[in-house]
């Protein structure tokens, strides 16, 4: 299954981006699909996880700022990234989940997209 994150890009902080992950498999069946995100030496985290019925939840530092969304038809993720901080900045990618309460990713890591947030 290849997995390929896109909508990256240099943004001030407070500006907006959209990321989208197409996912070369149907989705509709996957229970829980994740955004995750690794900065700069740091440890790869889970930002958001959203539902196959569009159920989502977040990761404290971007609750109230970021929205995930999937649209099965199209297999594929959004992620809508609004208020960004500098510490936002790291590389993000979509990843199928084990599930909704076990959110270790299930594939292996695909193409991710690069996120700046100058300050």
């Amino acid at each position: 299954v290849q997995l390929q994150a896109s909508g990256g890009g240099l943004v001030q902080a407070g500006g907006s981006l959209r990321l989208s992950c197409v996912v070369s498999r149907s989705i509709s069946n996957i229970g829980a699909m994740g955004w995750f995100r690794q900065a700069p030496g740091k440890q790869r985290e889970l930002v958001a996880r959203v539902t196959s019925s569009g159920n989502a939840n977040y990761a404290d530092s971007v609750k109230g700022r970021f929205t995930a969304s999937r649209d099965n038809a199209k297999n594929t993720v959004y992620l809508q990234m609004n208020s960004l901080k500098p510490e936002d900045t790291a590389v993000y990618h979509c990843n199928a989940l084990n599930s909704y309460y076990d959110p270790k990713p299930y594939y292996g890591w695909g193409q991710g997209t690069l996120v700046t947030v100058s300050s």
